[in-house]
């Protein structure tokens, strides 16, 4: 499941329209175990957002050197 986002949750949800394809929402339903389209679009997108922050995180870690340094013996 995706994580809550800061002021997510608070937000005022309001009511929307769309034509989508009703079993890709249903393959989505299946996929993320929501109990119904209104939760399974509400996590798909939270899911958008995530992987736009995985990128933009991604991104700015690019030439950062992640190597962990060697393990030192502990003293006696």
């Amino acid at each position: 499941m995706p994580r809550n986002r800061p002021g997510h949750g608070a937000e005022r949800k309001v009511p929307r329209t769309y034509r989508l394809n009703p079993s890709t929402v249903a393959a989505a339903q299946r996929i993320l175990g929501t109990p119904n389209a209104t939760a399974t679009i509400d996590a798909a997108l939270d899911l958008v957002v995530l992987r736009q922050e995985l990128v933009e995180g991604t991104r700015a870690m690019l030439g950062v050197d992640l190597r962990l340094a060697p393990r030192r013996e502990p003293s006696r």
